[in-house]
This record gives C-alpha cells, structure tokens and sequence, in this order.
C-alpha cells in the first residue's frame, strides 16, 4: 500500500484556528486540511444546521415540478411514484410517497424488476400507469437518460418529473421538470445530493408552498441519511447536515421498517458505518434477490409488528445473497486464474448463470483483490448485464464511454456503473476496455492508497482528543474518519492472529516506554503478524473497544510497515 500524507496546511492559520477554537493543532491540522479554516466554519462543521440548506427553488424546474404537482393534486389524478430498486431508488420512493399520502389518497408506488425490466424507468412501468389510470410519474433517482420512454408515456398523455442526479448525456427527457444538480444549466450550488437527497429538496419545495417549515420534514430525515450514507457520495455540504440530522432520526424516533431493521442490535447508537454494512445491504437485498418492492413496503409500513414481519423476510434474502455473492466470486476468481488474465490493467468477467443482483457486489470484490477497474458480465433476456466499478482516482464511466460502439445501454458515476451489451460484443468490448484503460490509467492508481491525515505519538491519544475526532463524524467520501501515523512501536508480547481463520490481527502496542499502551485490531491483517517481531510504525484510525462492560479506544489498523 502507498502511504500518502496530506499536504502540510499553513502553520499560521493553523495555529490561530487552534486557538480560536481552544484546540491542539494536531486537531486544527485535520481541520484546516478539510477546509475548515475559521472559527465560523468550524462552528458549522460540529453543528451542522437544517437552516444551512439551500432554497430548493434554486434548483432548475423546480417551480414546474411543484406546480404540475398541484394541478394533480387539485384535479383529483393519479400519481404514481417510481425509483430504482437499490437503496438510493427504494429510499427516495418511500420518501416521496410517504409524504404525499399525508394529504393525498390518488398515489401509489412502482419499483421495476431488475430481471424482466432492468434499470431505471421501463416501459412496462409506462403501461402499468397507462392500465391503471396514472397521469403523472415522478421517477427518482433515474430517467436522466430515458428520452425514448418519457416521449413513450408522452404519447399516452402520462406526464413525467425526474428527480435524478446521475451525469445527464447530451440531451435531457423532455419531461415537464427534470430536476438534476448535475444539469450543466442547473445552477443549484451543490451538485453532489443522491437521488433520495433531491426528493427531499421537492418536498422541501411543496412544503414551502404548503407553509411548512423544514422541522416538518425532519421525520424524513431517516430515509435520507441512509441513502447518502448507502450511495456513497460526499459527506459534504448539504449531504454531511442532511445525514448528521437523520442519523440522530435513526437513533432516536425511526420509521417503523428501519427501527425493524435495528431492534435486536445491542448498539447504544448507530453510526454512518452501521447504516452502510447494516440497514443498507438489507434494504438493497429485497431488489437483489426478490424485488424492491418489499423494501419499501418495509420503509413505510406503519405497523410495527408487520414491519418486523418483512424484516424478517428480507433478513432472510440477505442471507441468500451473502451465500451466491461468496460463490460467485469463488468462480470469478477461479476464471481469472485459469484464463491467465492476473496480470491485465482490468477484470473482465462472465457466467451467463451468475445471479444478476449480486453481481455489483462481486465486482467490488473482485477490485478488492487485483485493485484495478473491473466489470462483471452475466445474462439478462437475450443481452448482457453488467456492473462495473473502479479504483480509486480513476473515471470508469469515462473508460466506458470510450467503448460506446459495443454497448446498448449504460449509466453511473465514476466509481461505479451499469451496462449491456449483446452477446457478440462481448470479446471486442473487454478488449476495447482493457486497451482504453491501459492507455489512460497510471501506476500509481494501480496500487491501493492510504491517505495519511496527520503523524502523531500514543502520548496525544487522549479522551479529549478521541471526542473530538468522534464529533467530525459523519464521516464519508471527502470526509473521511482521519487516519494516523506513529512511528517506532513495539508489541508488547501479546500480539496474536484471531479469528476462525486467522486471518485478524490482534496487538497491544507501546511507543518508546511501556507506561502507554493500547489494543489494535487489524481486520485481515493476520499475514502481518510476522513483521511485529521488531519495531514498526502503524496507519491507524481510532475507534473504541467495550469488553467486559469496560470501554477503551482502540486502534483500527489500516496497514502497518
């Protein structure tokens, strides 16, 4: 692993902001490193407020998507409320039709099959509307790129409002509001919210118009921060006050299906890192094995018994997919080998019986192993499904793009993807995508990073300064939990590999004299048991340990040299 260090900040603005704000400058270091500069940045950064969002009204048709929406209203249509069947889609669904219902019966939800319909918003989704009398959709978190489809639902006098924020292509939908801060002639001044996060700014919108404040929404808040938190997006701007509100939801008053989720955890309080490895693979578990249906039946179900009832199904879904999602990458792992393909720039991989929902999943882990842009194929119908993901630094949608002439359809960002392609393209495509991305990507980027915040000794690991590395959270993209760097430790004697497998690492270190000593764990580390024999310095961040009913902070082990 590289270890890289944050640029040095200014000493002079450093040491002022540690003395405006009554701390070390080991802290004031971070900050300033974060854009946290004067005391008045700082005071948002610990205390983000709800009053720190943006109009909604600055974002681009905003004022037609209220206004259509209130001609439904008042015309007694139906609306139906479609999404994406991940977390970021199913959230924003049950967001937007939990509080429309609050004062209007006419609306119903639609998630669409990932099997029969794929990606985003499908024609079935239009012939259901059309069937069942619906003369409006408000599609969430996808129908960026759906021009054919809204000139479809068009044809049959269905209106559309996409709430998106995937990269637009040349052309936008001529629906009557797409509302995107990505748009390039969207003027809205964050451009980072997920899908779930500009539903929220419609409500925002409508309930300005009804006379409510932004204390009204906060209910909501929960389905927000676990979309921002399951999407992985900046945890900046409005995305870090939207997420610390809702986590306090989280923890506090939840919705009934979330608080089915999390009842039998025995966690005081729930962090960003439990809602992305607890609350949403369970959500995105029903879209992946079932249908994402039943995640929002689950996230505005207002019943608690019959929540903890679909809890308890989709507990269930997600335990089939941690079961296919380990063999599949058993078998990718196995075709890489045997194909001779380990020393390539990319992994480019396909099963047509690989299950599609998890194939997302095994990309991940698939990066994780050779760390380098991967893509992972299987069948869907008569075409190819895939999803791909990246590397650090490197723009996979772009890599993507540059293969246009052998793909159907694709979509994402730049760390993550979806695409397909026909069978016969299959061979030209992983060539065309190995060849772009062995012209584009450097070496650097081919070998995985830890970016270092600050060097520091035991000695400066105090509560005090455990507390306010606690208070910079959430943390998340552009955001992330400081890691620190202390040189010359020794294990005390203790050090041992754990786990079933030993594959963890478990140490007791001291700096210097043995009078400072703290527990490390280093998840998957166990094979570096071996270079603790003898003095090393360790990339850490700080967490706590409770065993025994004590509590202790504990050092997480990122990498140890």
């Amino acid at each position: 692993m590289r270890w890289t260090f944050q640029p040095k900040p200014d000493d002079a603005l450093v040491t002022q902001l540690a003395a405006s704000l009554s701390v070390n400058k080991k802290i004031a270091t971070i900050l300033v490193q974060r854009g946290i500069t004067t005391f008045e940045k700082a005071k948002n950064f610990f205390r983000p407020s709800l009053t720190d969002l943006h109009d909604p009204y600055l974002l681009k048709d905003m004022d037609k998507a209220v206004e259509r929406i209130e001609k439904a209203i008042s015309n007694s249509e139906n609306i139906l409320v479609f999404g994406d069947y991940d977390v970021d889609g199913t959230t924003a669904v049950s967001l937007v039709y939990s509080y429309l219902k609050k004062y209007y019966p006419n609306v119903a939800t639609y998630i669409p099959d990932r099997y029969e319909e794929g990606y985003g918003v499908s024609y079935q989704g239009i012939d259901f509307a059309d069937d069942n009398g619906f003369t409006l959709i408000i599609a969430l978190d996808c129908g960026i790129k759906a021009i054919d489809k809204v000139a479809y639902a068009s044809s049959k006098n269905i209106d559309f409002i996409i709430c998106d924020h995937h990269k637009p292509g040349d052309e936008i939908p001529d629906a009557v509001a797409v509302l995107n801060p990505k748009r390039l002639d969207c003027e809205y001044p964050y451009k980072e919210l997920c899908g779930c996060g500009v539903g929220f700014k419609l409500l925002q919108a409508l309930g300005i118009n009804k006379g409510e404040t932004i204390d009204d929404l906060v209910p909501f808040l929960d389905l927000v921060a676990t979309a921002i938190a399951a999407d992985i997006v900046p945890m900046t701007g409005e995305n870090r006050v939207l997420a610390y509100h809702g986590l306090q939801v989280i923890n506090s008053r939840p919705r009934n299906g979330i608080k089915a989720l999390t009842h039998q955890l025995k966690k005081e309080e729930l962090t960003i890192t439990d809602v992305v490895f607890i609350i949403a693979p369970r959500i995105n578990a029903a879209g992946r094995m079932k249908h994402g249906n039943h995640a929002v039946e689950l996230l505005t179900e207002m019943d608690f018994d019959t929540a903890v009832e679909v809890a308890s199904s989709i507990e269930n879904y997600n335990s089939d997919r941690k079961e296919l999602d380990k063999e599949i990458t058993k078998e990718a792992l196995l075709q890489i080998e045997s194909n001779n393909e380990t020393a390539a720039f990319t992994t480019v991989v396909f099963d047509e019986n690989w299950h599609k929902g998890v194939i997302g999943i095994v990309a991940s882990r698939l990066t994780e192993t050779y760390y380098r842009p991967t893509i992972v194929f299987t069948k869907s119908g008569d075409k190819l499904a895939a999803s791909a993901r990246s590397v650090k630094g490197f723009d996979v949608y772009n890599a993507i793009d540059q293969c246009s002439e052998f793909i159907e359809q694709f979509g994402g960002h730049k760390y993550a993807a979806g695409l397909t392609i026909l069978p016969e393209n299959y061979l030209n495509f992983k060539a065309k995508f190995e060849e772009v991305v062995k012209r584009s990507i450097t070496k650097e980027l081919l070998t995985p990073e830890i970016t270092i915040d600050a060097e520091i000794d035991l000695v400066d690991i105090t509560p005090k300064f455990y507390r306010i590395i606690q208070q910079m959270a959430p943390f998340g993209p552009q955001n992330m939990r400081p890691v620190f760097v202390t040189s010359g430790l020794r294990d005390n004697g203790y050090g041992k590999k754990v786990g079933a497998d030993e594959s963890h690492l478990k140490l007791s270190v001291f700096q210097g004299t043995p009078n400072i000593v703290f527990g490390c764990i280093g998840f998957g580390l166990g094979e570096k048991f071996s270079l603790t024999k003898n003095q090393f310095d360790l990339a850490y961040c700080l967490d706590e340990n409770t065993w025994n009913g004590k509590t202790s902070i504990q050092l997480q082990i990122k990498d140890l040299k």
